[in-house]
C-alpha cells in the first residue's frame, strides 16, 4: 500500500518542481512499471492515486496527462474546470429527428414467431438473395451499380475491410495508404502483420506517381484509400484523379481496397467505376442508420468473391441474419434514402455552426461532413491540446492517432461533429476556441 503512494508522491514532487510540464504524457502504465520494477498492478495504484489527487488526467486510449496548474495558457487551459457535461467529439455517429420513429415499423413483421426464426439462422457470407439486391441498389451511383452477385456482407464495415485486405495481403506485405489514414486500418494491419506505406498526397488525395514510386521500390499487394469525405480531413477526390489512378493500378496490376463509408453524404461515382477488376469496395450501414444494428458490405471485383468469402468465414466476421432482414427492409420501404436525406442537412447545418464558432482557426472541412480536421495554433501540440480539452470534459482525436508515420506526427486534431446534440457541440467549440486562444 505504501509503496503506491510513495511513487505518486515522487511524480507529484515532480509535477509541483515543474519537471514534468502541464500537458506533458506519461509514460504508459506497463512502460511504468517496467521502469519502476514494479507490478503493473501497482502501476495502475500510482496512477489512479495521481487522478484522484487532481495531478493528472487519464483519456481512454490515449494516456495520461498532467494536469497540474501553471503559468501561462497552457497551464491555466489544462486546470480550467469543466464549463458543463462532458462533451464527446471523438465519436461521429450521426442521427436524425425521429430516427427511431422511423426504424420501428420494419422491425415490426420479424417479431412474428415465423418469421423470427428464420431471421434467428446464421447467414452466409455472400448474404441472401434479396440482401444482395438491396445492397447493390442501395450502393449504387449515377455510373456505377455492383452486380448482387459481387456482394458479400460482415457485421459492420470495419469487418468489411479487416476481411478485405486479409483476402489480398499475406503476412509481411506492403499496403499503401495515405499518411493520414483510419486508424482502425493501422490496428488491423499490426494485427495481420501487414506493412503501411504512405504515399505522397495532395489536395484530391494520392498523386498516381507516388504509387508507381512505392511499387517500383517494393511491391505493393495493395493500396487502401478513401476516395470520398477522406476521414480525418474530408478531401474528396476529382472524377479526373480518380481516372489517374486508376491507370495507374490498372497498368500495375494493384488492387485497391475503396471505402466509401462517408459517401452517402456526397454525390459521385466510386473508384470502381474506373477500375472496376482490381476495386474492393467496402461501406455499411453504421452511418447511414445507426451503430447498434449494423451490415458491412464488400462489393469484390470478378473472380475475388471466393477468396473474400474465405476471409470472411474464417474470421468470423459474418452478418447476423436478423441485421440482413431489418437491412432489406429499411432500404426497400426508403427509410435509409429518408434517414439519408436528413443526416445531409444535418452535417450542413453542423458545418455552419463549425464555421461560426471556430472562425479564424485552420480547420480544414467539406460543407457535407460530419468532422473537421483542426490544424492548432502556435504553440498546442496535439498532446497537449487533447489533455487540454479532456480537463474541460470535451474528448477531441489527437492528430497523431491517424499519422502512418510516428515520425511526422501533425498537430492537429478531429472534431467529430455528428453525435453531440447541438447546443452541446456549439458550447463545446466555444470553449475549445478559448482553449486555443490561451484565454481559458
Amino acid at each position: 500500500m505504501n509503496d503506491y503512494r510513495h511513487l505518486a508522491d515522487r511524480i507529484a514532487d515532480d509535477i509541483t518542481a515543474g519537471r514534468l510540464k502541464p500537458g506533458q504524457r506519461l509514460p504508459p502504465q506497463r512502460v511504468f512499471a517496467r521502469r519502476r520494477g514494479v507490478a503493473g498492478s501497482t502501476a495502475g495504484r500510482v496512477y489512479a492515486e495521481l487522478v484522484r489527487r487532481g495531478l493528472v488526467v487519464g483519456e481512454v486510449g490515449r494516456g495520461t496527462f498532467v494536469r497540474a496548474a501553471g503559468t501561462g495558457p497552457v497551464g491555466r487551459a489544462l486546470t480550467e474546470p469543466m464549463a458543463g457535461p462532458p462533451v464527446n467529439l471523438e465519436l461521429n455517429y450521426p442521427s436524425a429527428p425521429g430516427q427511431s420513429e422511423l426504424l420501428a415499423p420494419a422491425l415490426a413483421p420479424l417479431l412474428r414467431p415465423d418469421v423470427l426464426t428464420e431471421a434467428m439462422r446464421p447467414a452466409p457470407a455472400d448474404g441472401t438473395g434479396p440482401a444482395r439486391r438491396a445492397a447493390a441498389d442501395l450502393l449504387a451511383t449515377p455510373h456505377w451499380r455492383p452486380s448482387p452477385d459481387r456482394l458479400h456482407f460482415t457485421g459492420n464495415a470495419r469487418q468489411a475491410i479487416a476481411a478485405t485486405l486479409a483476402s489480398l495481403v499475406r503476412p509481411g506485405g506492403r499496403v499503401g495508404v495515405e499518411p493520414l489514414t483510419y486508424p482502425l486500418v493501422k490496428e488491423i494491419a499490426a494485427r495481420l502483420g501487414i506493412t503501411l506505406v504512405p504515399l505522397a498526397t495532395d489536395e484530391e488525395g494520392p498523386r498516381p506517381e507516388s504509387v508507381a514510386a512505392a511499387h517500383r521500390s517494393a511491391s505493393l499487394s495493395a493500396l487502401y484509400v478513401q476516395p470520398t469525405l477522406h476521414n480525418p480531413t474530408s478531401r474528396t477526390m476529382g472524377d479526373e484523379r480518380r481516372r489517374q489512378l486508376a491507370g495507374t493500378v490498372t497498368d500495375l496490376g494493384i488492387p485497391v481496397v475503396e471505402d466509401r463509408i462517408w459517401s452517402f453524404l456526397a454525390d459521385g461515382d466510386p473508384l470502381a467505376a474506373h477500375a472496376p477488376r482490381l476495386t474492393h469496395v467496402v461501406d455499411g450501414l453504421s452511418k447511414r442508420v445507426a451503430p447498434g444494428l449494423t451490415v458491412g458490405f464488400v462489393v469484390a471485383p470478378p473472380q475475388r468473391g471466393e477468396a473474400v468469402a474465405a476471409a470472411i468465414r474464417s474470421g468470423g466476421w459474418n452478418a447476423g441474419r436478423f441485421a440482413l432482414e431489418a437491412a432489406v427492409r429499411w432500404i426497400e420501404d426508403g427509410t435509409v434514402t429518408r434517414l439519408v436525406a436528413a443526416k445531409r442537412a444535418d452535417a450542413a447545418h453542423r458545418q455552419r455552426i463549425l464555421g461560426e464558432e471556430l472562425r479564424g482557426f485552420a480547420v480544414r472541412s467539406d460543407p457535407r461532413a460530419c468532422f473537421a480536421w483542426w490544424e492548432l495554433p502556435t504553440p498546442w501540440r496535439a498532446d497537449t491540446f487533447t489533455a487540454a480539452a479532456a480537463a474541460h470534459g470535451i474528448a477531441v482525436t489527437p492528430g497523431p492517432a491517424f499519422a502512418v508515420d510516428p515520425n511526422r506526427t501533425p498537430d492537429a486534431v478531429r472534431l467529430g461533429l455528428a453525435s453531440a446534440a447541438e447546443a452541446e457541440l456549439r458550447r463545446a467549440l466555444r470553449v475549445l476556441a478559448g482553449v486555443a486562444r490561451g484565454g481559458w
